[in-house]
């Protein structure tokens, strides 16, 4: 693991890997760390968990009564007492009933409020986290690994802290409630009662050291199966334009039948684990009943003494089935709570201030003049296959580069670079000077561009949140997007995205370039922004991105050397070096590379 990953874990968080494909997953929080993080977590509700907490050890108090007063009614019934006498228990069951019922709803909703909270800081703080991890971290974990976190893993996690906490604590509180009412009757009860404790602990210490590597092993391929699926799913045109879906298909009938198998072998772990539970529960109503009834026969305790206890202990098997049940959900949830805490912890590398102190580090010093300077830059997105090697590139404040080259030559690896989504292998990369290094300098937009869900105003005011009315449409008429966006149902309070007003790729794009517009940063890189447009909207998209960095430092992924002849220089990259760089009349009359590249462009547009 690099200094840069060791860094994204955080400290105390593990790297896994995915043997299947050598995916270097996001960090796994430690065991010691999870414990802190709920500390953490549930410092802030301290109260709650604590007033909840004391009204369940109430209402498991007072359902404690049932079980002597139905003692007490087959005492007077034995003794023959008269109908009348069963009126006080009566009353008294129901009182106890409807005193318990509060009380446990008080506390249960106490304790489940609580927990909701702890829940949505952690949430929160994992898409915070998430979010600002670097692209190429992610990317070397897949995104199924991602999707899998925010969603199984939340899961879980959302059913115990509503459903399996509160259970718990009540069976806990019942189980230790119980054995002190049983100690009460008689310490004899009590006594044999344990019998079935050590085979309890020995059943649960047996489930523990299968299930956590199970659980933990599940989650891996959960993810594993999902980054297949959307990897197959995503790119289903072009799996089936080269027949490949028999390939894909069973690639992710063998993810999903690895998931399948470990959720298996943990269902037949759950089963051989309540089994063991059934042979105490055995043991122990067992010895409980012969004690009653040598200590009934020796006259050391009545009949509805003996009963009570039987009661108690009877009573106990569901806490306890509960209370051991639920070290299955904890250890599911457990190890999803370990991946969120994981990706929770995880902060983004720290940008490298110096070249001197680290030659292989990026750094960007940020400023308003917008220059970039490229320095001996190499990159490898695996060891040993470098992409770019010992590139050297600069671009002046104002000045609009486009960047040119066959495919594989590096294009979109140097332009990532340049904005920050990658960290060169060594070099170095410079942005302005003397800037504040917030990592706002450089916007890059691509391609693959985004519409959330909202309204047209709410996504364009992502990257400006403050923006007025006039703003927003100042920012459209800029890219030429204005004339469609208040042709729209609301005009820009229409409901845009997913489940709202579908926008067609070339406005999709241009509400990116709007975005850009409004985040006004000095120096933008375009990677193919104008591609997904086709051919009836590219020369529209160009002239929209052409008007949106207008008067900034641009440059220019061009898939079409339209845009590169347009630029005030050209760089074109070749097998991830630097061949030429010059003007485009320049370039043609060179006969190099780009002249080449020039003429296939233009022959295949006259043909």
């Amino acid at each position: 693991m690099t200094a840069t990953d060791e860094r994204a874990a955080g400290g105390p968080a593990g790297v896994e890997r995915d043997g299947g494909t050598g995916r270097e997953l996001l960090p796994t929080a430690s065991g010691t760390r999870v414990r802190a993080a709920v500390r953490e977590l549930a410092r802030p509700h301290r109260r709650p968990l604590l007033a909840g907490f004391a009204a369940l050890v109430a209402a498991t108090a007072v359902g404690l009564l049932t079980a002597p007063v139905l003692g007490h009614v087959i005492d007077l019934v034995a003794e023959g007492r008269p109908a009348s006498a069963l009126t006080a228990p009566a009353v008294w069951l129901v009182v106890i009933a409807l005193v318990q019922g509060v009380t446990t709803a008080y506390g249960l909703g106490l304790v489940a409020r609580a927990g909701e909270g702890m829940l949505a800081t952690l949430r929160e703080r994992f898409v915070e986290r998430a979010l600002a991890l670097p692209l190429e971290r992610v990317e070397r974990a897949g995104s199924g690994d991602l999707t899998s976190r925010v969603t199984n893993d939340v899961s879980v996690i959302t059913t115990v802290v509503r459903e399996a906490v509160p259970a718990l604590a009540r069976s806990l509180l019942t189980i230790g409630l119980t054995l002190v009412a049983m100690a009460i009757l008689d310490w004899r009860f009590l006594l044999v009662a344990l019998l079935a404790v050590p085979i309890q602990a020995h059943t649960v210490r047996w489930y523990v050291r299968r299930a956590v590597p199970l659980y933990a092993a599940q989650r891996v391929a959960v993810g594993a199966q999902q980054q297949e699926l959307l990897g197959s799913v995503g790119g289903a045109a072009t799996v089936r334009a080269f027949r490949l879906e028999d390939e894909h298909t069973e690639r992710v009938a063998a993810r999903s039948l690895t998931a399948v198998d470990l959720m298996l072998r943990g269902a037949r772990l759950v089963t051989r684990f309540y089994s063991r539970l059934n042979l105490a529960e055995f043991v122990g109503l067992s010895a409980v009943l012969v004690t009653g009834f040598l200590l009934v026969r020796g006259d050391s305790v009545s009949i509805g003494t003996a009963s009570a206890a039987a009661l108690y202990f009877h009573n106990l098997f569901t806490p306890i089935n509960v209370a051991l049940g639920l070290v299955d959900d904890a250890q599911s949830a457990t190890a999803g709570l370990a991946r969120l805490v994981g990706v929770a912890d995880a902060a983004p590398p720290s940008p490298v201030p110096d070249a001197a102190e680290h030659a292989g580090g990026s750094g960007s010093s940020g400023g308003s003049d917008g220059s970039v300077r490229v320095s001996g830059v190499g990159y490898s997105y695996r060891p040993g296959h470098p992409v770019l090697h010992d590139v050297d590139l600069h671009i002046a404040g104002g000045e609009k580069v486009a960047l040119v080259g066959a495919s594989g030559a590096g294009k979109t690896t140097l332009a990532r670079l340049i904005a920050g989504v990658h960290r060169p292998d060594r070099g170095r990369i410079a942005v302005g000077a003397g800037g504040d290094g917030s990592g706002r300098d450089v916007a890059l937009v691509t391609q693959e561009v985004h519409v959330f869900a909202g309204t047209l105003a709410d996504d364009l005011r992502l990257v400006r949140p403050d923006a007025t009315g006039d703003e927003l449409r100042g920012a459209l008429a800029r890219v030429g997007a204005l004339e469609w966006a208040l042709a729209l149902p609301q005009g820009l309070d229409t409901v845009v995205g997913d489940s709202g007003h579908r926008l067609t790729a070339a406005q999709a794009q241009q509400l990116a370039l709007a975005r850009l517009v409004l985040a006004d940063p000095p120096v933008v890189v375009l990677d193919e922004a104008t591609a997904e447009a086709g051919s009836a909207g590219a020369r529209a998209l160009e002239a929209s991105a052409a008007a949106a960095v207008e008067g900034r430092t641009a440059l220019v992924v061009a898939h079409r050397l339209t845009q590169a002849a347009s630029a005030d220089r050209i760089v074109v990259l070749d097998d991830g070096r630097v061949a030429e760089t010059g003007t485009h009349g320049e370039l043609v009359r060179a006969g190099g590379r780009y002249a080449e590249l020039w003429r296939a462009w233009s022959d295949g547009r006259d043909g």
